[in-house]
């Protein structure tokens, strides 16, 4: 056992979940500031292992997910940990509060949380003039960075394709790609714009904006989603042209929760595994597009199922909350 496991973990575990989040929030960014003093805290390195994905080269395929580092706090500190790319957000056009507290519940047991936190951030105005200062600062990282981009709860679904493309011009210009996140079950109505109308009418309009200058777009699905609807939104990708498609979000299986411990919200770690990796088994035998695989990834068995299944790179949450840094090494030697 490493020294997270050993003597963080059961620090961190005794408080509050969103409390232990922010708290590491604070301190990741306060290290962010002295990147060497975090490789050096964070073990052995992780070993290099590049790879080309949608024209952006990753150091390593292991990435964070959206939903760890929502306002972009801690962007240098994840490169000194030996992620091969992260990704912030998901940053909405407005700046919002989120769901009512609690709302991040942990279940050791199955190695999961479920999480209703609603995209609460600090809005794109914000969380864009933070990565332009890391940029004037001189310290942006040297992995990948990704845009995660959400809908303003208070827009109407009709509106939505205006509310993204907020966000899109503000964040014109930074990041190495960005992903439409219509797959989070805690915004009211959300999921409903992965309907192939409205989620094309989402991507036309960022594309119609964005002339010939495309930057890499990618959109995040839902592993609850009907085989059918699956390979209509991987259609979709491949005919407007995506970068890729991001594989999965959380889920609203909640089976493996005991009733009496059970919380509404989106479940993530272990017990998504299989939905996430049905999933990619879709949308890979209905588009060469890239693929990122998401949801459950915390052991080499899990990584190389991925990998096998199709998927071009990973994306990591919950096992890194459960396992800490090492979680890094062990999915990185086994691909």
């Amino acid at each position: 056992m490493d020294v997270y496991t050993r003597l963080l973990r059961p620090i961190f575990f005794a408080l509050d979940p969103e409390e232990a989040h922010d708290a590491v929030l604070a301190m990741l960014e306060t290290g962010s500031h002295w990147p060497g003093l975090i490789r050096l805290t964070a073990g052995k390195a992780v070993p290099a292992n590049p790879r080309t994905v949608a024209g952006i080269t990753f150091p390593n395929p292991v990435g964070l997910a959206a939903g760890m580092d929502k306002n972009a706090l801690a962007l240098p500190a994840w490169e000194a940990l030996g992620f091969g790319f992260a990704e912030i957000g998901t940053v909405t056009a407005l700046p919002q509060p989120g769901n009512p507290k609690p709302r991040l519940f942990r279940y050791p047991h199955q190695q999961a949380l479920i999480n209703r936190f609603g995209f609460n951030n600090e809005g794109c105005e914000a969380v864009a003039a933070r990565l332009e200062g890391l940029h004037a600062s001189g310290r942006w990282p040297h992995i990948p960075v990704g845009i995660n981009i959400g809908k303003s709860k208070v827009t109407p679904a009709e509106e939505a394709h205006n509310d993204y493309l907020l966000s899109y011009k503000r964040f014109h210009g930074l990041g190495d790609y960005v992903v439409i996140n219509v797959s989070s079950p805690n915004t009211p109505g959300l999921r409903d714009l992965q309907s192939t109308e409205a989620l094309g009418k989402i991507i036309r309009t960022l594309r119609d904006w964005e002339g010939s200058s495309k930057r890499p777009l990618f959109v995040k699905v839902a592993p609850d989603l009907a085989e059918e609807d699956l390979i209509a939104v991987a259609e979709l990708a491949w005919r407007e042209k995506l970068a890729g498609i991001i594989a999965t979000n959380t889920t609203l299986d909640h089976s493996s929760i005991p009733a009496g411990q059970d919380q509404t919200g989106g479940l993530s770690g272990v017990p998504v595994r299989a939905h996430s990796l049905a999933s990619l088994r879709t949308i890979r035998s209905h588009t060469n597009l890239p693929v990122i695989a998401c949801g459950g990834i915390g052991d080499a068995e899990s990584a190389k199922e991925r990998l096998d299944a199709g998927a071009d790179l990973l994306q990591i949450y919950t096992s890194f909350i459960y396992q800490g840094p090492g979680v890094l090494r062990r999915l990185a030697s086994a691909v």
